[in-house]
């Protein structure tokens, strides 16, 4: 029998189990995948760690997005890059529920596998990497621009990094220490953060900052960004969806299933020219869930956490 992770009540990672579930068929429109690895996110410890949640949704699924093989199609299995087959090598994003062995989604956000990249890397691609994209997208980063990096070590702004480098931007990223040799190779000029950080940074970028990306949310990211970037909308949040409303910044939310695709492609093509890879700080077997989210709650890893089957 297949078996998913699922949150049996709403807490710390101690509430989340691996269960035997039904064998699903795919319907028009939808596939069914054998997963091979799970990317970890903070959504998904969100949607379980708040309190006082709706108890009707127990359990609960989690997981949305993953890499895997296609067992079978439904009638009209047509994704971004095409129809897609039995024996595919893919990756879904979204896919609601992928912390799973296998799992029935949506071929419209069912894109191919990259031959670069191995399942466990191809599972943590989508979410970082279309959240990654849209924040550039947003901000309009063009080649011989400075670009500043909030939290350039974590999953999405080790994507940042790169597509901004791919992009022809210098990057300055704010980490801390154990991040720097990370961040130098991916062509980034890193700085450490807390007290002097916007300081640190004006004696690296004598001629200022463009654009800021901030990844993380905290009170010095977005003051330090306010400080060196004249233009209010050429500041993006991923992490500060209020505040940075209120401020007039650059609010980066869900593209759409059109963005999705448009971002999805263009990941898939800069991974094939060796201009982007995807970071794993640590692989748990699907059986360990509790730790893997253990890892991630800690906020002290560098890439992505994923979950092999």
């Amino acid at each position: 029998m297949p078996s998913a992770v699922v949150a049996t009540a709403f807490g710390g990672p101690e509430v989340l189990s691996l269960i035997e579930i039904p064998r699903g068929t795919p319907g028009p429109g939808e596939v069914q995948l054998e997963v091979r690895a799970s990317g970890v996110n903070p959504i998904d410890h969100k949607s379980y760690a708040r309190t006082g949640g709706d108890l009707s949704k127990l359990p609960m699924r989690l997981g949305y997005e993953g890499s895997g093989v296609v067992l079978a199609v439904g009638e009209g299995a047509l994704g971004p890059a095409g129809a897609v087959r039995p024996g595919d090598a893919v990756i879904a994003y979204p896919a609601p529920g992928a912390y799973a062995t296998e799992l029935v989604t949506k071929a419209a956000n069912v894109l191919p596998k990259p031959a670069a990249l191995s399942f466990e890397q191809a599972g943590g691609l989508l979410l970082t990497g279309i959240t990654a994209y849209q924040t550039l997208l947003v901000t309009n980063v063009v080649a011989g621009e400075t670009v500043l990096v909030h939290g350039a070590a974590g999953g999405v702004g080790s994507m940042v990094v790169q597509l901004a480098v791919a992009a022809g931007a210098r990057v300055i990223g704010t980490a801390g220490e154990s991040g720097h040799a990370e961040l130098r190779e991916l062509g980034a000029e890193p700085v450490s953060y807390g007290s002097g950080l916007a300081e640190r940074i004006r004696s690296l970028a004598h001629q200022g900052i463009d654009v800021a990306i901030d990844t993380v949310g905290t009170d010095e990211a977005i003051g330090t960004s306010l400080a060196l970037v004249a233009d209010r909308e050429r500041i993006a949040t991923i992490a500060a969806g209020q505040r940075g409303s209120e401020l007039g910044l650059k609010v980066v939310t869900d593209p759409g299933r059109e963005g999705r695709a448009a971002a999805g492609l263009e990941l898939l093509r800069l991974v094939g020219e060796g201009k982007v890879r995807v970071l794993i700080a640590a692989t748990y077997p699907l059986s360990q869930v509790v730790e893997a989210h253990t890892a991630l709650a800690s906020g002290h890893t560098h890439g992505k956490i994923i979950l092999v089957p």
